[in-house]
């Protein structure tokens, strides 16, 4: 959690614009060893996450508003489910685990939403809460420098972003593109338009799709 408290979500953190309260199943363990997970009924290789320990640290927030669980089998996280993020107070995730959670979980909080950073497998869900928290947070009114620098941004119009450019004017023999020098912002706003549809083209026509 060292990154929460650093450069932009440390400053939100200060500010007061998000609070981050991290919540321990371990800490709701009855045995010495504080056992939060065990092997699997049926047999098979890792360890599965209780229900007992999970559900207790759940029921001890007593809030509501939505509850997330990081899991290969949810939706992708994308720049709309994180706008939407940001209307919902609170947010609870549960993290998930790489052999699993027991399944018995999903029934017992019916509104539990399962999201996914992609396709891939991660030891904890920890990870990927820490990727939905800092893409939530980073969309809230005076989060960044600029309201409108979430604004343009990958991913806010479905598109990748125009690429970027500062000083120096020319490195290696490689210059600025002129427009961006012109100080015609009609011209620029075409020019970076077509960019985000070129470099979307280029390195992710799925979206395009």
């Amino acid at each position: 959690m060292h990154y929460m408290s650093t450069s932009i979500m440390g400053r939100a953190c200060e500010k007061g614009l998000i609070r981050i309260n991290p919540i321990n199943p371990r800490d709701f363990t009855s045995d010495p060893h504080q056992t939060v997970d065990d092997s699997p009924y049926g047999g098979g290789p890792g360890m599965v996450l209780r229900c007992e320990p999970l559900m207790k640290a759940y029921r001890s927030l007593g809030v509501s508003g939505r509850t997330l669980m990081t899991s290969p089998m949810g939706k992708p996280l994308t720049q709309s489910f994180a706008k939407q993020l940001t209307e919902s107070d609170p947010v609870t995730i549960i993290c998930g685990h790489y052999e699993g959670i027991d399944a018995r979980i999903m029934d017992l909080i019916p509104d539990l939403e399962l999201v996914s950073l992609g396709n891939f497998i991660l030891t904890g869900g920890e990870l990927a809460a820490m990727a939905i928290i800092d893409a939530t947070t980073r969309l809230l009114p005076s989060v960044l420098g600029k309201d409108e620098s979430s604004e343009e941004e990958s991913f806010s119009d479905g598109l990748l972003e125009y690429p970027h450019y500062t000083r120096p004017q020319e490195f290696e023999g490689r210059s600025v593109p002129e427009v961006l020098l012109s100080g015609n912002h009609a011209e620029i706003a075409r020019w970076r338009k077509q960019m985000a549809l070129e470099n979307t083209q280029k390195y992710r026509p799925d979206l395009l799709e």
